[in-house]
C-alpha cells in the first residue's frame, strides 16, 4: 500500500469514516470504522497527519491519537465545507476534510487540555444556569402581570415581587400563590449554584497568570478574563492584535471590490462568548467612567463620546480591549493607562 501522508477522520457518536491520501493527494484507502476500532486503526498505521473538523468530541480524539505518535490538525467546519464534492455523505465529508489540511494556508485549531475543558465547562454551566434564571424570571413577573403585581426587571427586584405576593395573597387563587413559591424556590437554588460557579472562577483567575494579568484592565474582571484564557486561541497564532479582534468578530466586515473598499458593521464571526463580555465589559468602563465624573478630558473615550452614540463607543472599546488583552497574552506585563492626548 502506498505511504499514507494525510488521514481526514470524520467524527460523530458512534460511525466514523477515514480517508487516507498520499503526499500528492490521490487516495490511499476510504474505510468506515465503529467507535471502538479507531484507537486500533490508527495504532496500526505510521506516523502521518490526521485532520479532524472541531467540532464535539474532537478535542478528545486529537488528544488520544496524539498519544500514538500522530500529527492531529483540527479544521473549523466551515473550512472545510467548501472542499465538499457534491452529496454530502461520510465519505465525502472525510475527503474534504484531509483537502483541506493539505492547503499550506489552512487555519488550524489549538487542541485544549483537559483542564481549559474543564474550566470551559464552568464557564458555559455559569451561562446556562443564568439564562434559566433569567427565563423564571421573566415567566413570573409575566404570570404576576396578569393579577396586576408588577415590578422592574432584573433578579434583585426579585423581593418586591415576594413581598407583593405575601401581601396580595387573600385575593389572589391559591394555585397563583402555591406556584409563585415553587418559582421563588427555584429562583433562589439557581442564584446560589451561579454565585458558587462564580466563586470557582474567581478562583481559578486568582491562579491562573494570565488572567490575572487581564484583570487589571478596566472592563475586565474575573470571568471575562478566564474566559479569554480558556477559550482564546493561543495569541502566537495572531502576527497583531487587530488580527485576534477580527477572530472574535470586532472588526468591521468587509465588501470590497474592484479597489472599492466599503466596511460595514462588526463581522459578529468567532467566538462569540468572547464577543458579548468585551462588549458588556466595555459598556461597564463607559459606565465607571461617566459615574465619575467623565472621562478623563483628551482621552480617546472622552472624545468618542462626545461626538457618538454610547453603544457604538462600546463596541469599539471592546475592539481596542481586544487588542490590548492580545498584547498582554502575547508580550507579557499588565495594563497601562495611556496618557491623554
Amino acid at each position: 500500500m502506498e505511504k499514507v501522508s494525510i488521514v481526514g477522520l470524520d467524527i460523530a457518536k458512534s460511525s466514523f469514516h477515514a480517508h487516507g491520501a498520499a503526499a500528492n493527494g490521490s487516495k490511499v484507502f476510504s474505510k468506515a470504522l465503529p467507535r471502538g476500532r479507531v484507537l486500533e486503526f490508527f495504532g496500526q498505521i505510521e506516523p502521518c497527519t490526521i485532520a479532524l473538523e472541531a467540532c464535539a468530541g474532537a478535542h478528545h480524539w486529537s488528544r488520544e491519537l496524539s498519544r500514538l505518535g500522530h500529527d492531529v490538525r483540527l479544521i473549523a467546519p466551515q473550512y472545510v465545507k467548501p472542499y465538499v464534492k457534491r452529496q454530502k455523505n461520510d465519505a465525502n465529508d472525510a475527503e474534504a476534510i484531509a483537502e483541506a489540511a493539505s492547503r499550506p494556508t489552512m487555519r488550524f485549531v489549538t487542541t485544549k487540555t483537559t483542564e481549559q475543558q474543564g474550566q470551559s465547562m464552568v464557564l458555559k454551566t455559569r451561562d446556562l444556569l443564568t439564562g434559566q434564571r433569567t427565563q423564571a424570571i421573566n415567566a413570573l413577573r409575566g404570570h404576576l402581570a396578569e393579577h396586576g403585581i408588577v415590578a422592574p426587571k432584573g433578579p434583585q427586584h426579585l423581593p418586591r415581587l415576594e413581598k407583593a405576593v405575601a401581601e396580595n395573597g387573600e385575593r389572589l387563587p391559591p394555585e397563583v400563590t402555591g406556584l409563585c413559591q415553587i418559582f421563588f424556590d427555584l429562583i433562589a437554588g439557581l442564584s446560589a449554584r451561579i454565585d458558587a460557579l462564580t466563586r470557582q472562577l474567581r478562583q481559578i483567575a486568582r491562579q491562573d497568570d494570565v488572567a490575572r494579568r487581564l484583570m487589571t484592565m478596566p472592563g475586565i474582571g474575573p470571568v471575562t478574563a478566564v474566559s479569554i484564557a480558556v477559550l482564546a486561541a493561543p495569541p502566537e497564532m495572531f502576527s497583531k492584535g487587530r488580527d485576534f479582534a477580527a477572530w472574535i468578530g470586532l472588526a468591521p466586515r468587509q465588501h470590497s471590490t474592484g479597489g472599492k473598499t466599503r466596511l460595514g458593521k462588526i463581522s459578529k464571526m468567532g467566538q462569540r462568548d468572547l464577543r458579548r463580555l468585551l462588549i458588556i465589559g466595555a459598556m461597564s468602563a463607559i459606565q465607571a467612567a461617566q459615574k465619575r465624573g467623565g472621562a478623563p478630558d483628551g482621552s480617546w473615550l472622552a472624545r468618542m463620546l462626545a461626538r457618538k452614540p454610547k453603544m457604538l463607543v462600546a463596541v469599539a472599546l471592546a475592539n481596542k480591549m481586544a487588542r490590548m488583552a492580545w498584547a498582554i497574552m502575547a508580550h507579557g506585563g499588565v495594563y497601562e493607562t495611556p496618557a491623554n492626548a
